[in-house]
């Protein structure tokens, strides 16, 4: 029972989480990378403007990110007591540490704002304006993840 009640916060806290730094990211640094003629990304994201595409986007948003969510927490079960036993200022750091660097910085699919993506993406994907405007979001994410799962988790 443990195990579970840990899942379904840590999902209920992930996609908070995910969906509050989604949009702030969204709306105040990056929506030219995403939508619009000149979109960076438009070569490869799907175009969001197109009424089918959202509908799809949406219908699959919270699946997805339950199953993103059930994983990441089945691989810190070994760790509960561990984390539990720190205070939560260590607690919020390990968290919030650990989101930032294996979902996002150290992620071993490339992108424009992970050392992958550095190494293997043309120039114009990975150039400093971009790599921070996307790190941004990660940023934001670590941050709201590592808080409210030290609070509400252990």
């Amino acid at each position: 029972m443990r195990y579970l009640g840990f899942t379904l916060g840590f999902f209920a806290i992930h996609l908070g989480a995910y969906v509050i730094a989604g949009v702030l990211n969204q709306q105040l640094v990056s929506r030219h990378l995403y939508g619009g003629e000149n979109a960076l990304f438009a070569p490869f994201f799907r175009d969001m403007e197109d009424p089918t595409e959202a509908r799809r986007t949406a219908r699959l948003m919270i699946p997805a990110q339950l199953i993103r969510a059930v994983l990441m927490s089945v691989v810190l079960y070994p760790l509960l007591d561990p984390i539990g036993d720190l205070s939560f200022g260590v607690r919020y750091a390990v968290l919030a540490g650990l989101m930032f660097v294996y979902t996002d910085l150290a992620s071993a699919t490339p992108f424009s704002n992970n050392i992958e993506g550095i190494v293997y993406l043309q120039p114009r994907l990975t150039a400093w304006d971009v790599f921070w405007r996307i790190q941004s979001e990660a940023v934001v994410y670590s941050l709201l993840f590592g808080g409210f799962a030290a609070w509400l988790l252990f």
